[in-house]
């Protein structure tokens, strides 16, 4: 399990969203991404790398400021699994005194789509152990159930 103290550790890089849900709290929610985490990128082997990627839940805790904008009509392109280019985060301080965070999810290849909010921190649960694979995301066979 890792959670906002691993931020620098953690690469997002080309991971695979199969989906994200918004789960309703007290005072603010949770965002939950259905992602397939590359725990590791594996060396080539015959001019191919290979990957160990495993589903995993990455939820981002008392969210609030949630702006999505997903475009797949300006890549023209067919609906399915996006990818995480990168996760970005800022330090902020309200007025208040109480620290968080704003986070952006930035997705590949789709021109203007990000997930942006305000969070203190995420834990990601890793759902089954890694599967070694040339693709950089599971089929879902290989995935088992969802969120």
């Amino acid at each position: 399990m890792f959670s906002t103290e691993d931020f620098g550790k953690i690469q997002w890089h080309d991971n695979a969203i199969h989906g994200f849900r918004i789960l309703e709290g007290d005072t603010c929610g949770e965002l939950v991404f259905d992602i397939d985490f590359i725990a590791e990128w594996l060396p080539p082997l015959n001019g191919k790398y290979s990957f160990k990627v495993a589903p995993s839940s990455l939820t981002f805790h008392e969210v609030s400021d949630l702006v999505i904008s997903i475009n797949y009509a300006e890549a023209s392109a067919a609906v399915q699994p996006m990818t995480i280019h990168e996760i970005q985060r800022e330090s902020i301080t309200y007025p208040n005194g109480y620290k968080s965070f704003r986070w952006k999810v930035d997705i590949n290849w789709l021109p203007k789509s990000f997930f942006s909010f305000c969070s203190p921190g995420f834990s990601q649960l890793q759902r089954m152990e890694p599967i070694t694979t040339e693709a950089q995301y599971l089929s879902p066979s290989e995935r088992g159930v969802g969120l």
